[in-house]
């Protein structure tokens, strides 16, 4: 690098070089005469500093050209390119964020990023699928936002139980550092916050609790300090049908929240749910008006109504985007379904029919609307408590009924629905799987009026109801294990099988008593003594903390602490607290319905785990087991599962289930419990008539549901977005900062150099040991990975990585760090540092049979000012960086230029013979001497091309999103960088002296 004297009036323009504090920078743009804004020449962002010329020495530098000496042999050119590349943090096309995520987006991935530029302020529901990529989706549009500066800041709000999961995403695939604001955090972070000042800035980045911030004591303080950019995951859970009431307080509070938000004109609101609509149409608007007041009313049934939605809502299924996973990528390409049926023992089965008995009784003989509702649902919490399991059965015994608090009918349906059922707008299955209770209290302590019985006789039928539920209790207890509970049998059949198959299941159930229960049996039954191959199994339920969930899948899926492998066969237990948002694709690929959901959408949420984007196993399975002689499966079934099913196989679209389920199921039940009609459950079609023209009800309005969908979904507006040609630009984008091959290429074979020995793994990836590295990498590594990070290190080939071990790709830390090392030695005095800690070098002299004629390639850096429009109307101004290679065959002073791909094939070329060091500097010296007078010229062309490309794709992106495109300029600034210069020549055919 070469320095001229300061001017007292010097003037540094945008992307020119200049040395201060030792060192050279590049001026970025913000900057003035009296305050430089400068970032180190080759650095991150992070390192950006401010100088202030008047002050500090500050004078015009140029890039120094290599030096011939300094000789690499034919592998010097590929790594120092790619090394240049990675270190891009701001790429020069039309997405400024690629430079600094670790995921290559599918094209429909991208639909929602170019919705998002359409608008001014961004307001989408994000509502594809399960499994399909919701949180990438929306990653993209907030790293994108971030980049180009229309967002300052960033918050996700969720789950407890998500928010681990969400701040690992943001940092493994888009180089967001998010701070975790729960319960278990906030004493730290505000030991950490200085007296006086917020937890919250913003212009900073968090992951935080729902439920913890929308408390009167945190929430004014996080309204008034929020970022202007926020996602709101699971975005279903904060809106409820307000007819519901009480069960819904968590609820509206959660609403309340998003309502304060999103009064804030500017802030971008990002709404991400699979499930939009429960059914019922007022949530459902209450959702959509969090994005534009006009949602909430106006009407879907016009062409002006659908037009509105068409901007702010996205919604894709499997078989929308099924296209786009044909190249090989981690999507499973079917899920292959079936029903497994058992037969109840006669032991079982004989006290069903006792609880059916008493259920009959029980309601039938209640003094009263409100004791009739009380004791309906809990015989109905008895009955599917039962058809659980045992386990459940004795625990619905021996508690008491939660609907006994209720003091209306009302009350007590809606206290049922959300204990026993499984409403669709309920708060969420992450603490609905306790047993619900069946007992209640004695009948003289719960009439709800004069009681004219006699005490001692209603003494003794209160004695006599105990009694006889705890001889339920007792008998229930002794059908515990599979000689007497067959569907305890049919499961260690079925999960056999499929651990026989190849398959890792996860094995819903919807109690906790339940889980345990079957957990227990399947330990006990897979590894009995001499079992051929051990069967590791795990049960995660809602009894458990979001962190201690967490812990149990990992001791069930990651290295143990003496870093043994996880077990191949394996099972996990769950209840639905695991049925929403977490990921399980990568652990396990089957599910098991041990217990049939109340509602279809459920069965879907469980089945997402397996069956979703980063899924390796080609074909998925779902099995549902259900009591064939058992009434409540049979109406569960028949009422709701397989009419879902149907319907999504005739119109191709998955639709909740109508409001009108929840009276079908009432309807049929009371046609169960009061009138004891519990054959007719046992087929299909053979309801009573009036249970009949009800259930038709449903299925003509579900039916009805679907093709309102299905029309209006043909006029969304991601189906005028041309994905196919926004995924080209973004390849090219991608394939100009270092594609995922080359990352995985380069970190084996830099590490290799540097003496950390590689050693592949059976995933893929590979290990090194780091001890052996040179001190400034190794210390970058610690720095990286925490000084305990266990050894060797492990390289993943995959977009992230679990924590302590490293990920292969360009955003990764410790890759990261590799490339800035290989760069910076490449860079730095040749003297200064050991030959063998500087694997690629600034020039070298090939002898290859990859050509004929001798062939010079070199290695450019361009720099360009990009002028973007606002959103506000003005433009801002960027400053970015692209690598490229060019190559010309013949004399330097009279160079026949070659096409672009061409030129990156040379990086290919082995070689083939060996160089004379004296004869290889001469060809460098000759070449760098044409460098002011001819290539410069050339290679100032190249950048204005180049210029001129990026600004078409920039215009061609913006277009497509109908973006503004008033100011839009990419101008080359100073002459491009010659970081590297290596010259091929053809295989000598006849030798003479050293060399030819």
């Amino acid at each position: 690098m070469t320095t001229a004297a300061q001017s007292t009036q010097q003037q540094f323009v945008v992307g020119s070089l200049v040395h201060a504090r030792g060192r050279e920078w590049v001026v970025l743009p913000d900057s003035t005469a009296e305050l430089l804004v400068l970032r180190p020449l080759g650095g991150a962002d992070d390192d950006v500093a401010g100088v202030l010329p008047a002050l500090e020495r500050v004078v015009p530098a140029t890039f120094a050209p290599p030096t011939p000496s300094d000789l690499g042999d034919h592998q010097a050119a590929g790594l120092l390119r790619t090394a240049l590349r990675i270190g891009f943090r701001s790429g020069a096309g039309p997405f400024r964020s690629l430079a600094s995520i670790a995921v290559d987006p599918r094209p429909y991935q991208l639909v929602p990023l170019m919705m998002a530029l359409r608008q001014d302020t961004v307001r989408l529901l994000i509502a594809d699928d399960v499994g399909i990529g919701k949180t990438v989706e929306a990653g993209l549009i907030a790293a994108e936002l971030l980049a180009q500066g229309d967002a300052r800041g960033l918050v996700v709000l969720c789950s407890p139980a998500l928010a681990e999961q969400w701040r690992a995403e943001l940092h493994g695939k888009f180089g967001v550092d998010a701070r975790l604001v729960l319960p278990s955090t906030i004493g730290r972070l505000l030991r950490e916050t200085p007296y006086g000042q917020s937890v919250f800035r913003p212009d900073g980045t968090y992951v935080v609790s729902t439920d913890f911030i929308k408390s009167p004591r945190h929430r004014e303080d996080f309204l008034k300090n929020c970022p202007d950019l926020v996602i709101v995951d699971e975005a279903h859970s904060c809106v409820a049908d307000t007819a519901i009431g009480a069960s819904t307080r968590t609820s509206q509070q959660r609403y309340s929240l998003l309502r304060a938000l999103a009064d804030k004109a500017d802030r971008h609101l990002l709404l991400v749910t699979a499930t939009p609509h429960s059914g019922k149409e007022e949530p459902f608007r209450r959702l959509l008006g969090l994005l534009d007041d006009r949602l909430a009313t106006v009407s879907f049934d016009t062409e002006a109504g659908r037009r509105l939605l068409a901007e702010y809502f996205v919604q894709r299924r499997r078989a929308d985007i099924r296209d786009d996973f044909g190249d090989g990528a981690h999507f499973p390409s079917s899920r292959d379904t079936a029903e497994s049926p058992y037969t109840l023992h006669r032991d079982y089965k004989k006290l069903l029919d006792e609880v059916l008995a008493y259920a009959r009784e029980t309601v039938r003989a209640a003094d009263g609307a409100l004791q009739q509702r009380q004791r309906w649902w809990s015989t109905l919490a008895l009955l599917r408590t039962l058809s659980s399991s045992p386990a459940a059965a004795v625990k619905s015994l021996n508690t008491r009924a939660g609907v006994e608090e209720a003091d209306s009918p009302e009350e007590a349906d809606r206290t049922g629905e959300r204990t026993v059922s499984d409403p669709a707008d309920s708060e969420g299955a992450e603490s609905a799987d306790a047993v619900p209770g069946a007992r209640l209290p004695a009948a003289a302590e719960a009439a709800d009026g004069p009681d004219d019985t006699p005490e001692h006789e209603a003494g003794a039928e209160d004695d006599e109801e105990k009694a006889r539920l705890i001889a339920m209790a007792a008998v229930a207890g002794k059908l515990e294990g599979p000689t007497r509970d067959t569907k305890l049998k049919k499961l260690i059949a079925t999960v056999t099988d499929l651990l026989d198959e190849g398959y890792r299941p996860i094995v819903f159930c919807r109690y906790i008593a339940t889980a345990d229960y079957v957990a227990k049996h399947l330990t006990k039954v897979l590894n009995k003594k001499g079992a051929e191959h051990p069967v590791a199994v795990a049960s995660v339920t809602g009894e458990l903390s979001p962190d201690q969930r967490v812990a149990r899948i990992a001791e069930l899926t990651g290295v143990d602490e003496e870093g043994n492998p996880p077990a191949e066969r394996r099972v996990l237990v769950a209840t639905d607290c695991l049925s929403e948002g977490v990921n399980l694709q990568e652990s396990f690929d089957a599910v098991v319905h041990y217990d049939l959901a109340w509602n279809p959408t459920r069965h879907e949420q469980r089945e997402g785990r397996v069956d979703r984007f980063g899924q390796r196993t080609d074909i998925v399975k779902a099995l549902t087991l259900y009591g064939a002689d058992n009434p409540v499966d049979g109406i569960v079934l028949n009422v709701l599962l397989r009419k879902h099913e149907r319907i999504r196989r005739t119109t191709g679209i998955s639709v909740p289930v109508p409001q009108e389920s929840e009276s079908a199921m009432q309807a049929v039940f009371e046609g169960l419990i009061l009138r004891g009609e519990k054959t007719a459950y046992e087929q299909e079609g053979l309801f009573p008539q009036e249970e009949a023209a009800t259930a038709e009800q449903l299925e003509i309005a579900w039916q009805s549901s679907a093709e309102r969908e299905k029309r209006n979904r043909s006029r969304y507006a991601q189906h005028r977005i041309k994905k196919d040609e926004v995924a080209a630009e973004v390849a090219e984008v991608r394939a100009a900062l270092g594609t995922g091959e080359e990352v995985r290429d380069f970190t084996r074979r830099a590490l290799t150099a540097l003496r950390g020995m590689p050693a592949p793994t059976k995933q893929g990836g590979f290990t090194v040991h780091t001890d052996a590295l040179p001190l400034g990498l190794r210390d970058a590594v610690s720095a990286a990975l925490g000084p305990r990070h266990p050894r060797p290190v492990v390289f993943h080939d995959a977009p992230s990585a679990p924590r302590g071990e490293a990920a292969l790709t360009r955003t990764d830390p410790v890759v990261a760090a590799t490339a800035r090392f290989v760069l910076d030695a490449a860079l730095d005095d040749a003297d200064k540092i050991p030959q063998w800690q500087r694997p690629a070098r600034r020039c070298g002299v090939v002898r290859t049979k990859a050509v004929a004629r001798p062939t010079t390639l070199l290695l450019v850096r361009h720099r360009f000012q990009l002028n973007l429009p606002t959103r506000k109307g003005g433009t801002v101004e960027r400053l970015a960086e692209d690598a490229r290679v060019v190559a010309f065959q013949g004399s330097a002073t009279a160079p026949a230029w070659l096409p672009e791909d061409e030129a990156l094939a040379l990086l290919d070329a082995r070689a083939a013979g060996n160089t004379d060091p004296k004869f290889a500097a001469g060809h460098i010296e000759e070449i760098l001497a044409a460098l002011p007078a001819v290539l410069m010229p050339a290679l100032r062309l190249r950048s204005a091309e180049l210029g001129k490309q990026l600004e078409d794709s920039h215009h061609r992106v913006r277009t497509a999103s109908q973006a503004r495109l008033q100011g839009l300029k990419v101008l080359p600034q100073g002459d491009p960088d010659v970081l590297g210069v290596y010259h091929y020549r053809p295989v000598a055919t006849i030798i003479q002296g050293a060399d030819a």
